[in-house]
């Protein structure tokens, strides 16, 4: 039913329950045909939204300033005037909820349009007076299984903003709650989304078990660690050290993995990566003014996020669109990532030539069967793999400086590449294959975390002195190593590299990383002095018995 009619419905009731239309004041007739439309204009305004275009970074920034305009107005004001609201339109809890709902909806929607962390609190904030202040809690007594469903979404929803933020605590009593609402309602309503919803169960509990390392306090609560930039997270740049000024303003998060851990549109390997170029939230209200206006003044230097897409299975044409996107939007002196997370496509049988289109590349999203769940090979050996993306196909974007991280059983494809027109370029490719003895779990005291932490910095300083300081090194590496974003993944992924060549199982060249341009062993991923690190912080974890003491000679 529409507001309008609500509000006539509305007086009629009174009228027939012995008052008249003429006896209700003039100035409460006004608050519920204000608050009806506010609400109506909410709605169009909201549900406008999804028209909005889903790339570019300007074009729907003032729709969403009208939005959260009136959003803002009809909180406020069903604050303002809620007893006539409840006594002559008959709102309800949930419809209250339903406000709130939207608006948390409104800011976790700008999080994903400007990757600025400080609004997940805001969602959370409105998320977490729902449940506080019970707005769903008549939803059950009433014999409407789409009400009911709201409430469900909502906790999904929740569920999002609180895996975003890392509250593992709160996350964990909202499944317990969600699924007792999912019970319920499958028992009232015997309806037919039953299987649906029990999948929803599923994969949060499945994302909730996949951190490989859990650490606990003395009395065995969980301590909440995170993997955003902190102010001590990346290696500072010291005296010497001669770096490019490049900056990463755009990212690609792609996730086309099959059968890998998800919530929502959301997988593991894509949660991980998007917190991995996020700084820890600030609290917005303090810091910012509100969503859709001009920025203060005063907001803090260096608070600025990479703009990020996050694309869950993408066909080639929509992942094609967003990069052509960010690059067309791309400022000068910056950098644009592509994540790539995905199964990996194989060339069938030898081919002639050793180009950019003939080693395969990582799986687009298509209708095609997946064969032996992980390799996608072409049914014509005459053509290439139409739903797949080669190296060749970022030939294009390389006219700019571009950061490709590649985690698939074909990354070494991406090892083939070219550097044509002479941009800052770097590729770093997971390994193709891992040994099947490793073990990916493991609980760790508080203290002895924070002692391995305080050892990994210390790593991850004496890496950027070995790698600003190399003669032989690829330019491209200098160049991004300004940003701390990049100087971060950069450390990180050399002290990887050389942690699994000292590791006694990883054996295989296909159980290394690599990277385009090759970076020189020597200075970098086998430097001895980096190995005496690693040997070290493995005595400190006890585990130094799995790891070669004189590994260059193993070589």
């Amino acid at each position: 039913m529409k507001c309008k009619q609500k509000t006539e419905f509305a007086l009629k009731q009174i009228m027939s329950s012995g008052g008249a239309e003429d006896d209700i004041p003039q100035a409460e007739r006004k608050t519920v045909t204000d608050f009806c439309y506010l609400l109506d204009k909410s709605k169009q305004l909201f549900n406008g939204l999804r028209d909005l275009p889903q790339y570019g970074q300007k074009q729907w920034q003032s729709y969403f300033g009208r939005t959260f305009d009136v959003y803002t107005k009809l909180w406020k004001f069903q604050q303002q005037h809620r007893q006539v609201l409840d006594n002559r339109y008959g709102l309800k809890r949930w419809q209250i909820g339903e406000i709130a709902s939207k608006i948390g909806q409104l800011y976790y929607h700008y999080y994903l349009r400007t990757s600025e962390t400080s609004y997940l609190n805001e969602a959370f904030s409105f998320y977490s007076a729902i449940r506080q202040r019970s707005y769903y809690s008549q939803v059950n007594k009433e014999d409407r299984p789409e009400l009911v469903v709201k409430k469900l979404r909502y906790y999904a929803r929740f569920i999002v903003v609180c895996l975003l933020l890392n509250k593992m605590d709160v996350v964990k009593d909202l499944v317990k709650e969600l699924s007792d609402e999912i019970e319920d309602y499958t028992h009232r309503f015997n309806t037919e989304d039953q299987v649906e919803w029990n999948l929803v169960l599923q994969e949060v509990a499945a994302f909730i078990e996949a951190d490989p390392v859990m650490v606990l306090n003395d009395d065995n609560t969980i301590v909440i660690t995170s993997n955003r930039l902190s102010e001590t997270g990346a290696p500072l740049l010291e005296q010497g050290m001669i770096v490019g000024q490049l900056a990463l303003a755009d990212a690609l998060i792609i996730g086309n993995c099959n059968n890998q851990v998800k919530f929502s549109e959301l997988t593991i390997d894509m949660f991980r990566m998007l917190q991995a170029l996020e700084r820890e939230p600030m609290n917005l209200a303090s810091q910012m003014n509100k969503p859709g206006m001009q920025e203060s003044t005063e907001k803090p230097a260096r608070r600025e996020n990479p703009h990020k897409y996050l694309l869950y299975k993408p066909t080639f044409s929509q992942l094609y669109t967003f990069l052509a996107a960010s690059f067309k939007e791309l400022p000068a002196n910056s950098v644009l990532l592509i994540y790539l997370s995905a199964t990996g496509v194989f060339p069938s049988g030898r081919s002639d030539s050793e180009g950019p289109y003939d080693f395969g590349g990582v799986l687009t999203n298509s209708n095609r069967d997946v064969i032996n769940g992980d390799a996608i090979h072409k049914r014509n050996q005459s053509y290439k793999e139409m739903h797949c993306l080669h190296p060749g196909d970022l030939y294009p974007f390389t006219r700019k400086p571009l950061f490709i991280i590649v985690d698939s059983s074909n990354s070494v494809a991406y090892k083939n590449f070219t550097n044509l027109f002479g941009q800052p370029l770097v590729c770093l490719l997971s390994p193709t294959a891992y040994p099947k003895a490793l073990q990916d779990q493991s609980h760790m005291r508080r203290g002895l975390w924070e002692k391995c932490q305080d050892y990994l910095r210390k790593i991850n300083r004496d890496i950027a002195q070995l790698l600003t300081h190399s003669r032989s090194i690829d330019h491209s590496f200098l160049q991004f190593f300004g940003d701390e974003f990049l100087r971060l993944l950069l450390t990180r992924f050399i002290f990887c590299s050389a942690t699994m060549r000292m590791h006694k199982i990883f054996r295989e060249t296909r159980n290394y990383p690599e990277s385009y341009p090759q970076l020189p062993r020597d200075e970098t991923v086998e430097n001895p002095h980096l190995q005496k690190h690693i040997l070290e912080l493995a005595s400190i974890l006890d585990v130094r018995n799995v790891f070669l003491e004189n590994t260059l000679d193993d070589y």
